[in-house]
């Protein structure tokens, strides 16, 4: 097979330079449109075959396409070209060229005979269909002794007259058997390929679709430029451009590229035929309704037709998209439908909205897509249990916007599927999607609450078994030993010597110093007695204690306790780690009311990379601001320094 493709390759360039030479013979001898258009016509047959070689070469199609093709292009444009720069120039051979190029359309014609019976295998339907072929080519070739061999065939040549006749010839007979033959071989191949269609399904069906369509297109503008060849130069226009659909149909639909799109582009044609057709009847029939009265040639009656179609425009869209799809496109109406139904449940509160995956798995008919919602505060995809999910795993993906702001995303494995329609579907269930996200969002919310609230409870219940324990172990005991030792003191006083009752109470002033020193540092962590004057004061005294320098700008109005006690709390932590850990020459504390809200920052020049992890000071900073109802984040790329940012509410 590799060593055949290489010969389809040197066809199609060989074909290229043929038709090169063909535009350039026939160049201003007739109209440019026809030189061009066909030009183009036939190397799309030849270019679409060579693709098919290197793709499928086990598709006679292919091969099919490169012989016919190459073969037009020499037959009819070359051959064209040369008698017609002959007959102009003098040149010898001229009527030969324009005798092939007058019966070449015949040997074209056999070619989609044989391309109707093969596509898109390139096997025959059943063997029923193996003699078709034999009698398509007895007729093709009566036929093109009859029609080159006729003296009705003048008008072909530019002398207008056939050199080639033979009037002893019954051309007539031979063209009476010939063309039956030839057209009904033609006309039967068409038969077994709707034969074949109805038969089909999955893959194969939708590959016909698209040939059909071709088909069905070149079946209407043929006859139609058969008809008006002698008449117009529009026949060979309309020819040609139906010629030109057939071989990149059918390259599309083997080479299976965008072959589910072919619903869309069947609805879409139908549709916007029918809404042509109803807009002009509309502009019609106003137009002669109101040129009755104020005459044909009435500016207002443009106007008013044009505005009565502009008005109808997207009701009749709509209405007749609905009608076309539920015809010709069954599966779009009917995912839409489902969905449109789902949604009025919604509404409705029979369903809850979370349903949304399950029935974009049903309408879609993929049991493995999953729709991943968009938390803004966190900029992270969770599932719609909540789970932080990666919205890029290799799977394809659709975006959900709700204007221009990212809801979701919708991943999902089946290539098959027309992205027209999965992207509509989503469209459709996007408020399914963004209520489904509001609710994840509130409960990931509710269940952060709870978490945080637990914690503080924990911390709290910890902190004061500490306190029970260290006052217990520590301060208690050396109080007891003080009062213990006062009352040997006040023994002594009576018959002790001086000295030894002033040792006894040193000792006792001693150990009331290492309790009180034990208590300074249970209290370690509470607002000082600053704060009662304000957060200013406190986190200056904060920065005055503190073993490097510390700016501070804060506001000097007073907030709620909670809050003031927070923004210490959030100033101490900050400042604590940027001396123990981040190696911070510098520190700034800061604090802007905006709105509602308090903004504090705690800013170092340290080496940054901090993160809150479970347990350390960072998470309790984030649960006491959560519990208030605010927001706490940490800023700290490594090498970068640290920012801790808090925004407490605190009312006007």
């Amino acid at each position: 097979m590799g060593g055949r493709r290489p010969v389809a390759a040197g066809m199609f360039g060989i074909g290229v330079i043929a038709e090169l030479a063909a535009v350039v013979l026939s160049w201003r001898l007739e109209p440019v449109y026809d030189t061009v258009l066909y030009g183009l016509s036939n190397l799309a047959v030849l270019g679409a075959g060579t693709v098919i070689v290197r793709r499928r070469p086990e598709n006679a199609i292919g091969w099919l396409f490169c012989g016919f093709g190459l073969l037009n292009i020499i037959s009819s444009d070359l051959a064209q070209g040369w008698g017609l720069r002959a007959a102009a120039e003098g040149w010898p051979g001229g009527p030969i060229g324009e005798g092939i190029s007058a019966v070449s359309w015949l040997p074209n014609g056999y070619g989609w005979t044989l391309t109707f019976l093969l596509f898109p295998t390139g096997r025959l339907p059943g063997r029923r269909w193996r003699a078709l072929p034999w009698v398509g080519a007895a007729g093709l070739l009566i036929s093109m002794a009859a029609w080159s061999l006729s003296p009705d065939r003048g008008r072909d040549f530019t002398s207008g007259r056939n050199p080639w006749a033979i009037a002893s010839l019954p051309t007539g007979l031979l063209l009476g058997i010939g063309m039956p033959l030839f057209l009904g071989s033609l006309v039967a191949a068409v038969v077994s390929l709707a034969v074949r269609f109805r038969r089909s399904t999955g893959l194969e069906r939708q590959q016909l679709k698209w040939f059909v369509l071709a088909a069905v297109v070149a079946g209407i503008a043929l006859p139609l430029s058969f008809v008006l060849w002698y008449v117009s130069p529009a026949a060979g226009l309309i020819a040609a451009v139906a010629l030109t659909g057939l071989p990149l149909a059918a390259g599309a639909a083997i080479l299976r590229y965008r072959l589910y799109d072919i619903d869309f582009f069947i609805s879409r044609t139908v549709a916007y035929a029918s809404l042509t057709v109803l807009l002009v009847s509309s502009y019609a029939v106003v137009t002669v309704a109101l040129g009755a009265f104020l005459g044909r040639g009435s500016a207002w009656t443009v106007a008013v037709a044009t505005l009565v179609c502009t008005v109808l425009f997207r009701p009749l869209r709509a209405r007749v998209q609905d009608l076309v799809d539920r015809r010709f496109n069954r599966s779009r109406y009917d995912a839409l439908h489902r969905m449109s139904t789902f949604l009025d449940d919604v509404r409705a509160g029979r369903r809850p909205p979370e349903d949304v995956q399950a029935v974009l798995r049903e309408i879609l008919g993929d049991p493995r897509l999953e729709l991943l919602v968009f938390l803004p505060e966190s900029r992270r995809y969770v599932d719609l249990s909540g789970t932080a999910r990666d919205d890029a795993d290799g799977r394809h993906r659709v975006a959900i916007e709700r204007g221009e702001q990212p809801v979701g995303v919708m991943l999902y494995d089946r290539t098959e599927l027309a992205p027209d329609l999965v992207r509509r579907v989503v469209e459709d269930g996007g408020l399914a999607v963004e209520i489904a996200r509001l609710r994840a969002e509130l409960s990931l919310q509710l269940v952060e609450v709870t978490a945080s609230r637990a914690r503080i409870v924990a911390a709290a219940h910890a902190e004061r078994r500490r306190i029970e324990r260290d006052l217990h172990d520590g301060a208690q005991q050396r109080l007891v030993s003080i009062g213990l030792a006062l009352r040997h003191a006040q023994h002594q006083l009576g018959d002790a010597p001086a000295g030894d009752v002033r040792a006894t109470l040193d000792g006792a002033v001693a150990e009331a110093a290492v309790a009180i020193g034990e208590l300074r540092e249970l209290a370690r962590g509470l607002p000082p007695a600053q704060l009662d004057s304000g957060l200013a004061p406190a986190c200056q005294e904060l920065a005055r204690r503190a073993p490097l320098p510390v700016s501070v700008r804060m506001p000097d109005r007073r907030f709620d306790t909670g809050v003031e006690a927070a923004a210490y709390f959030i100033c101490c932590e900050g400042l604590t780690n940027a001396v123990k850990h981040a190696g911070a020459s510098r520190v700034d504390l800061i604090a802007d009311h905006d709105r509602e809200r308090l903004v504090v920052r705690v800013v170092d020049d340290g080496v940054g990379g901090a993160a809150p992890r479970t347990g350390t000071g960072l998470t309790g900073l984030a649960d006491r601001v959560a519990a208030l109802g605010g927001t706490f984040q940490v800023q700290s790329r490594p090498g970068a320094g640290t920012t801790l940012v808090a925004e407490l509410p605190c009312g006007s």
